[in-house]
């Protein structure tokens, strides 16, 4: 085996060092001084008092009494989830030169794709190798070409390209402070704000300040639950999927989660077909997993049972017994000859939920139309070849409820039935579905229109523009 490495060493090795940020070389206090402006060390003088309206315990019920909450700020486009989604869609509004506000659950953005440490960029190829997801995706990827260890296999069809999760949280870091948007970080949207109509004008969120409302003209829900247009009373179809954590080893040189058949031709270089699903939880007996862009580190794709991400119970159940495995499988893995020194390198910071809420949508995308290649007059992307699954189109239709106004939807919630959800949650085909929802919420602003009387034919030129592949 390679030399052997600690925890602390391997850290440092892929921890980007230096005075500057990498990608805009900002020196770093002036990025911070810019960010946080001066502040003094110690006590601080007292805020004003807000008013209190605490839940109350009224005859054996917990009664959360009327009560005015503060507006932190409003904004013409309001992008609920910083997921490959939610950072696609405010990018994209971002430059057209309207207002953005993206607000993110977790202390960073990327979503799965990061936090979740599901690695492998799939599917963005058609059948024939041609890759049709473009646009602020491949430039996503295009920023992590430029860093050492950011990604691998790049252009080199079948195979598809794998992250580094810290690479990409610094990229998505980069992108957002240099676009001028304002964004909020562990802030977790509870609520949809309606008008008398129904229509969304906004969102409430819960964050270490409390609870506070962000107005907004346009609101996307890109929380991957679906959970504003869920609140605001859209109409929707409850799923239960495989839910997993995945993890990451150190000190690895061997994979054994290629996802396909082995080369050919004899190489010392681990051969990867296509992604991994994952291993059931339950055959964890010593799983390797499959090479990322950092030297001696893996990444061990699990796919936990079926359960229920919107039940708190379960989810808690489910993340304890899921760490449990994942040390029980690294123990394992010690035994086998040369990788005693094997070491569980990170834990993804939150599970594998695949699917919960499928939008009831203006148009909902079907097996059958995704198996028979239909096409659609109001095409905005593309999902690449998947399995048995030829490439097919993403019509504007599923991005927009039935009937609730004032709201677009982006990401795996979006309206498709379980079996072409299982494609449309992937991380690039939530670029594609990100990136027109906030394209045609800026033309919602621009045109002062619903999203269902977006311009179609508007929409479709800027995506050209863009670079996103329409066919």
């Amino acid at each position: 085996m390679a030399d052997k490495l600690t925890r602390r060493e391997m850290i440092r090795a892929l921890t980007t060092g230096g005075l500057f940020t990498a990608g805009s070389m900002t020196p770093l206090a002036a990025l911070f001084a810019q960010q946080l402006g001066p502040a003094v060390r110690g006590p601080q003088p007292p805020e004003p008092a807000l008013p209190k309206a605490p839940a109350t315990l009224i005859d054996g019920k917990v009664v959360q009494p009327v009560r005015e909450l503060p507006v932190l700020r409003k904004t013409r486009i309001l992008v609920v989830g910083g997921g490959p989604a939610g950072t696609a869609a405010a990018l994209a509004a971002q430059r057209q030169g309207v207002e953005v506000t993206m607000v993110e659950r977790y202390g960073h953005l990327g979503g799965l794709a990061t936090g979740g440490l599901v690695l492998a960029i799939f599917p963005i190829y058609n059948r024939d190798g041609k890759q049709v997801i473009r646009g602020i995706g491949e430039e996503m990827m295009q920023r992590l070409d430029k860093l050492k260890f950011g990604i691998v296999d790049r252009n080199k069809p079948p195979l598809y390209p794998v992250v580094d999760a810290e690479a990409f949280k610094y990229v998505l870091a980069d992108m957002t402070l240099q676009s001028g948007m304002h964004a909020y970080l562990n802030c977790w949207g509870v609520d949809a704000i309606i008008d008398d109509s129904g229509a969304v004008r906004g969102a409430v969120f819960e964050s270490k300040s409390g609870r506070q409302a962000i107005l907004a003209d346009i609101v996307i829900d890109a929380s991957g639950d679906g959970d504003i247009y869920a609140a605001a009373g859209a109409a929707f179809t409850k799923v239960k999927d495989n839910i997993g954590l995945v993890s990451r080893m150190g000190n690895m040189d061997e994979v054994d989660m290629t996802g396909g058949a082995e080369a050919e031709h004899a190489s010392t270089e681990p051969v990867r077909k296509r992604p991994t699903h994952g291993a059931p939880v339950t055959q964890l007996d010593g799983k390797l997993g499959s090479q990322t862009p950092a030297p001696r580190v893996n990444w061990l794709n699990m796919k936990g049972p079926v359960a229920d991400g919107l039940d708190v119970a379960e989810l808690t159940s489910l993340e304890l017994k899921h760490r449990i495995a994942l040390w029980q499988n690294l123990e394992k893995v010690r035994q086998k000859p040369g990788h005693e020194d094997a070491f569980l390198l990170e834990t993804a910071p939150q599970m594998g939920v695949r699917l919960t809420r499928l939008l009831d949508g203006v148009q909902i995308l079907t097996e059958d139309m995704m198996k028979n290649g239909t096409t659609f007059k109001d095409v905005i992307g593309y999902s690449g070849a998947f399995a048995n699954v030829a490439e097919f189109q993403i019509p504007y239709g599923a991005l927009v409820p039935k009937k609730t106004e004032n709201v677009l939807v982006a990401g795996r919630c979006i309206a498709a039935d379980f079996a072409v959800a299982n494609i449309t949650r992937l991380i690039p085909v939530c670029w594609v579905t990100g990136e027109a929802a906030g394209i045609a919420a800026t033309l919602c602003v621009q045109d002062q229109c619903t999203p269902r009387n977006v311009d179609i034919a508007k929409l479709q030129n800027i995506l050209r523009q863009t670079g996103v592949y329409l066919g």
